[in-house]
């Protein structure tokens, strides 16, 4: 279970994050590309690949939904009260990836092991 001070300190633990305002809501951004918004005090929009997507909402579907623009299926929306600190971590260090230049991406310590 987390909550949106937790998301925003996992999000912020990632190198040269930012957070900024985007149409009203808080934003997360890497020299400028956004990789996760919070549209309200339950929920944080993770802009992962479409398998991320769906592997998210495969492996947790009472917390994670998809999320589209359009026609393109743009995130996965996790209701983060619910959701485990670890696949928020993992999450948002994935979409961080894919926005983050390949100079800074490749500077990114290994994830913790999360064995017990």
């Amino acid at each position: 279970m987390a909550t949106l001070d937790q998301v925003r300190k996992l999000a912020l633990a990632l190198p040269e994050v930012t957070e900024q305002d985007h149409q009203g809501m808080s934003s997360f951004r890497v020299r400028g590309k956004i990789f996760a918004t919070v549209p309200d005090h339950d929920h944080v929009r993770i802009m992962v690949d479409e398998p991320e997507i769906l592997a998210a909402v495969a492996g947790h579907p009472a917390w994670c939904g998809e999320l589209y623009w359009g026609r393109r299926l743009a995130c996965v929306v996790v209701e983060f009260g619910s959701a485990t600190r670890e696949l928020l971590r993992e999450l948002l260090t994935e979409a961080w990836l894919r926005k983050a230049p390949t100079s800074l991406a490749r500077d990114l310590p290994p994830p913790r092991s999360h064995r017990g």
